[in-house]
């Protein structure tokens, strides 16, 4: 099954695929483990900022292989791409998917920008997600304008996007103040265009909200500073608790606070319409 089949399946079924970032091989092992538990498709995340600390034939080659040693049904998806070039490295590298981002440019810009890397992912079979309107990024703001229905329909008319992340209320990052998605306006969007929508900055949204989110509309759900928070959060406990210096024996009780969370994270997308 290719990536655009899962997600048109998860959008009739009103369920989700949770999309997770990894950082690491601890990270990634969490993910895979947690998903065989589950018996949850995976779609593997990364940065430009991962990419350049793990390297990117490195970072593909441990999720391959990763994928093969769990026998799972997965995915590899680059974040928030912020050039063609990147694009292109990644696409060359095998990944299914692409994320081009030029959200913050003004909405003629984002419409060409993402054009041109549709254009450029079909010679390769792969998907591409792209984002319109104001979803915070770290640092930044998170009171912004939702993405309108207009802009929508016209910006999936003109670059044949594949998958569309959109403002409805969420944002990167930790919240200042307790989240609150717009399920109108998701439903209004849905309902305009048959195009996947994808959830950013889910992390810290309750999972009722997410999986009404889900029954509304979205189809692809992103999973990053939680995995971060969680991971380091449970390193630092055990550092400066415990007289331990071989990394074997520390990291994987990080390894395994991550797991437990993603199991959850997992149930959540999967049992949306069940609720």
């Amino acid at each position: 099954m290719t990536l655009q089949e899962k997600l048109k399946q998860c959008q009739q079924n009103k369920t989700a695929i949770l999309a997770t970032n990894f950082y690491n091989f601890e990270t990634l092992q969490a993910v895979l483990s947690a998903a065989s538990d589950g018996n949850s498709p995976v779609l593997l995340q990364l940065t430009k900022s991962s990419i350049e600390y793990m390297g990117l034939e490195m970072a593909v080659s441990m999720a391959r292989q990763g994928l093969t040693d769990y026998n799972l049904t997965g995915w590899i998806h680059l974040d928030h791409g912020n050039s063609i070039d990147l694009v292109q490295r990644c696409l060359d590298a095998g990944f299914d998917s692409v994320m081009i981002d030029s959200s913050e440019k003004p909405l003629e810009e984002n419409i060409s920008t993402t054009f041109k890397v549709v254009e450029l992912a079909k010679k390769y079979g792969a998907i591409v997600e792209s984002e319109l309107g104001f979803i915070a990024k770290l640092g930044q703001n998170q009171e912004g304008a939702y993405t309108t229905v207009e802009d929508a329909s016209r910006f999936v008319s003109e670059t044949g996007i594949d998958a569309l992340a959109i403002a409805i209320g969420s944002a990167h990052g930790f919240y200042k103040s307790a989240p609150h998605l717009n399920i109108t306006r998701l439903k209004e969007i849905h309902e305009k265009i048959p195009t996947i929508l994808v959830l950013h900055g889910s992390s810290g949204i309750p999972h009722q909200m997410v999986q009404e989110a889900i029954r509304n509309g979205i189809s692809k759900v992103n999973l990053a500073t939680e995995i971060k928070d969680c991971f380091m959060s449970s390193l630092k406990y055990r550092v400066n608790n415990f007289d331990e210096i071989d990394l074997r024996k520390v990291f994987p009780v990080a390894t395994q606070a991550v797991k437990n969370l993603l199991i959850e994270k997992y149930k959540m997308v999967s049992f949306a319409n069940r609720n």
